[in-house]
């Protein structure tokens, strides 16, 4: 069986990483306009969205920002305490060591949450490798969301928020006041997200700039919107989430409200250039 080969993600040139297409049909034959053309074509017209979204997030934070309960929840101290913890590993073994330690796990969580897309996607992976220097995965199933998924998918995080939920079966944590190293779980829980995230977050920004074929194989522009818009929108729900004076709902009516006013806007913006044209 032939096979074409679609890599995946190149950290640098000691860590690689592919994702394998197998089979033949995946061949494409005769002339054809390069999807990565037509894709961040496509890109283009998602920055009007991505615009919404950014305005009705700060909004949203602006308003939160008004919570002073928010600011003070043990959620957010020790979510944020969880944050600067990694940031501080993070650049700290970049200093000492010339690379972000540690790289295998992130290598692992990368393949990892390509395979899981590939299996949501109805697809195969008949192989997956996993090394300092880098791995790959070997499927039948390529796309753009699996290609960017680790990018916006905080594999960690829902491990830990998976991990917490399956204890709360048994026994009620959210009122346990037992402390482990002068701490609650729910305590552990904010801070082992604010870990994670900070985990995924630092090496995606990491990554991005060493000229991962995940994001040029389906053209880079549209990737980088992709990849942007879907870490915002997943921020949202996280301030959301944590915020009593925020919901859904709410961020809903926003977020069209905004997409009005945006419309409204382009259509004048447009008339008053066609009223200035000869």
């Amino acid at each position: 069986m032939s096979r074409k080969k679609l890599p995946a993600r190149s950290a640098n040139r000691k860590a690689t990483s592919r994702l394998q297409l197998q089979g033949a049909a995946a061949m494409s034959r005769g002339w054809s306009v390069p999807q990565r053309w037509v894709k961040n074509f496509v890109g283009v017209f998602l920055l009007p969205v991505a615009w919404v979204l950014t305005q009705t997030f700060f909004s949203a934070f602006s308003k939160a920002g008004h919570d002073a309960d928010f600011w003070m929840s043990e959620e957010f101290w020790f979510f944020g305490l969880g944050a600067a913890l990694w940031t501080l590993w993070f650049f700290g073994s970049i200093w000492s060591l010339g690379q972000p330690r540690p790289l295998r796990a992130y290598v692992f969580g990368h393949e990892l949450t390509h395979a899981i897309w590939v299996w949501m996607w109805g697809g195969r992976v008949s192989h997956m490798e996993v090394s300092r220097e880098g791995g790959y995965i070997l499927t039948d199933t390529h796309n753009f969301w699996i290609a960017l998924a680790p990018y916006f998918y905080p594999l960690y995080s829902l491990v830990v928020v998976i991990g917490f939920g399956v204890a709360s079966l048994f026994w009620d944590i959210t009122h346990v006041r037992e402390t482990f190293m002068l701490m609650t779980p729910m305590q552990w829980m904010f801070l082992l997200l604010g870990a994670t995230w900070a985990f995924h977050l630092s090496f995606t920004i990491w990554m991005i700039p060493k000229g991962q074929t995940d994001l040029t194989y389906h053209g880079t522009f549209f990737s980088l919107v992709i990849i942007y818009l879907m870490n915002l929108l997943l921020v949202a729900v996280i301030l959301i989430v944590g915020s009593r004076h925020l919901s859904f709902a709410g961020f809903g009516r926003a977020l069209l409200e905004n997409a009005e006013t945006f419309s409204a806007q382009a259509v004048a913006v447009y008339r008053q250039v066609r009223a200035a044209m000869p």
